[in-house]
């Protein structure tokens, strides 16, 4: 059997952060910020609502919106790096949650390439006959790890989730992955809470994330613009003869300078940077639910998903929309 994406929907909190909130806090103007970001507001989750929450009304819209059942899933997979807790992981506690009598569950740790990671990982246990329906889903609560009193960090994140199904059939409208990573900037964005050290460089321990933006923004587009184009070409396919490329959404100056590396039309470009700021596992599922909603969509569609971040991290799946 095959695996193919039958579903996708999304799920982002009710409190909406402007850049206008940011000016009375912090030293930056909404000019300042969507001129090197592209982001006009975020959303964030209340002080009792955490990642799971987000992550379970996700997965719940493949019920009440996409006409989905989640009592047969056999496997669960969450991509986050904003977990309730370390340990029970957002996996086990959606199979609770939501109800599902048996199914494994398993996190992954893989920053914004999450879900594309999830992805992947799905279409391989379908492939090897241990699972027959599996539920990714990708979920954060970013803000709960930022610092507000860095003004160049914490303008870009915000808080969703996305949740896709992805069953064993006859046919895929997987066409290809790949993926891949780069330990050697892991210093350049991090979180942690324990040890001070990574690849031999102090960091700070206090739960927070902090970013190199210009490392990060210089490995992004070049790791970005080679590997999307060598996954098309692996698929057997000119970057010319994908129809939207749905990279993670980290910063509108990112995707705009990867698609003049590929030489891809910026307006074919999806993303969910605008309305909803850097939700690192969340924003590829979140870009594609905008645009469905929006009728941007033909069956038949060929959509370059590309998440990057964290690790260094990086996943690439080339899909056909037709759900």
């Amino acid at each position: 059997m095959q695996a193919r994406i039958t579903a996708l929907s999304t799920h982002v909190p009710e409190q909406i952060q402007t850049n206008f909130d940011f000016e009375k806090s912090i030293d930056t103007t909404d000019e300042w910020i969507v001129s090197r970001t592209g982001i006009h507001q975020r959303r964030y989750a209340a002080a009792d609502e955490f990642t799971s929450d987000l992550c379970r009304k996700a997965a719940q819209k493949l019920v009440t919106e996409c006409g989905k059942n989640l009592d047969d899933v056999d496997f669960i997979i969450v991509g986050t790096t904003t977990p309730d807790q370390e340990m029970p992981s957002m996996a086990c506690q959606l199979q609770h949650q939501l109800g599902i009598p048996r199914a494994g569950a398993l996190d992954i740790k893989a920053a914004c390439a999450g879900f594309t990671y999830g992805l992947i990982l799905a279409q391989g246990l379908i492939a090897a006959g241990s699972a027959k329906k599996v539920l990714v889903v990708g979920g954060e609560t970013l803000s709960k790890v930022t610092d507000f009193t860095d003004r160049t960090t914490c303008i870009l994140f915000g808080d969703g989730a996305g949740a896709a199904l992805v069953e064993a059939a006859e046919q895929s409208n997987i066409l290809g992955t790949l993926s891949g990573a780069d330990g050697a900037h892991g210093p350049a964005l991090y979180l942690s809470t324990r040890r001070g050290i990574v690849n031999g460089q102090p960091i700070l321990t206090d739960g927070n994330v902090h970013q190199d933006g210009r490392r990060v923004f210089k490995w992004a587009v070049e790791t970005v613009a080679r590997e999307a184009s060598a996954l098309a070409s692996k698929c057997g396919f000119s970057i010319g003869e994908i129809d939207w490329f749905v990279p993670h959404s980290a910063n509108r100056r990112i995707i705009d300078s990867v698609c003049q590396q590929l030489e891809f039309p910026t307006d074919r470009a999806l993303d969910s940077i605008v309305y909803h700021g850097n939700t690192s596992a969340a924003s590829i599922p979140l870009a594609i639910d905008l645009a469905q909603k929006a009728g941007k969509l033909t069956k038949g569609d060929r959509l370059l998903l590309f998440g990057f971040g964290g690790g260094l991290t990086y996943a690439g799946v080339l899909i056909e929309w037709d759900w």
